[in-house]
């Protein structure tokens, strides 16, 4: 994993109507894949990350954790790249809706966006929902 820097992003995810959509259930562990849809065929694969599941063993480095803290602390998402993918690293240990919203508000911003440009394409399920 690498931090990214927001201007290292495609300028349309910061000037377009863009919809972030999971690949997988919410409530369905400490990370979320999905993708961030534009313009025609645009798309960025864009996964979300709880960084503080340390159960049976640490998502992320120390470094790496203290940083997406400090970024929330701060009104801000820590942008990383992870296997080539966008990966917002946020706090906590799993996913809610609320989380989700907060999280792509939060990227919105980094990336100039109003926040009423992004949408929220979630799957629903996890365990409980069996």
């Amino acid at each position: 994993m690498r931090p990214l820097d927001a201007f290292d992003l495609p300028e349309w995810l910061g000037e377009d109507e863009v919809t972030w959509t999971s690949a997988e259930a919410i409530r369905s562990g400490a990370s979320i894949g999905g993708v961030l849809l534009g313009p025609g065929d645009a798309q960025e694969p864009c996964d979300l990350l709880a960084v503080d599941l340390a159960f049976p063993a640490p998502v992320v480095t120390d470094e790496i954790r203290t940083a997406a803290h400090q970024a929330w602390q701060h009104g801000q998402v820590l942008l990383l790249e992870a296997s080539g993918r966008l990966t917002l690293a946020v706090p906590g240990t799993c996913f809610d809706a609320d989380l989700v919203l907060d999280t792509l508000t939060r990227l919105a911003k980094a990336v100039g966006a109003a926040p009423t440009a992004y949408a929220v394409r979630l799957r629903l399920g996890g365990a409980e929902a069996r």
